[in-house]
């Protein structure tokens, strides 16, 4: 069985908070199929309580992370009119060792977004 594992968190770059209360859905992809394995919502650290890719679970393969943003964005008046720049964000990536940590964070503003693999 893998020990690798995946965690992400979200970081608002504008406010210079962890931004609580995100949506995140995880996608294994294959060809062009997409699969929900897994969802989590933030918490006041800007984390998902557990792994979003707990350890046992985790596959080579290509993977999404989809970051619903909007909501957050409004809640905290960091977005104006009714359609959003940034209202879901998609990141792909390859894992191509099940037995490491990878680590998918978001740092997000209303306009733009970063991202990195972190430890």
């Amino acid at each position: 069985m893998a020990n690798g594992y995946l965690t992400t968190h979200v970081l608002d770059t504008a406010r210079g908070l962890p931004a609580d209360g995100i949506t995140i859905s995880l996608y294994l992809l294959s060809g062009n199929l997409r699969e929900k394995i897994a969802q989590a919502v933030t918490n006041a650290d800007g984390r998902t309580d557990t792994p979003i890719l707990p350890s046992g679970k985790m596959t080579v393969g290509q993977y999404e992370l989809v970051f619903q943003t909007g909501e957050y964005l409004d809640q905290n008046n960091l977005a104006t009119g009714e359609i959003k720049f940034l209202d879901e964000i998609p990141i792909r990536f390859g894992i191509d060792d099940e037995e490491a940590h990878y680590h998918v964070p978001l740092l997000l503003s209303p306009f733009g977004y970063s991202t990195y693999r972190g430890s």
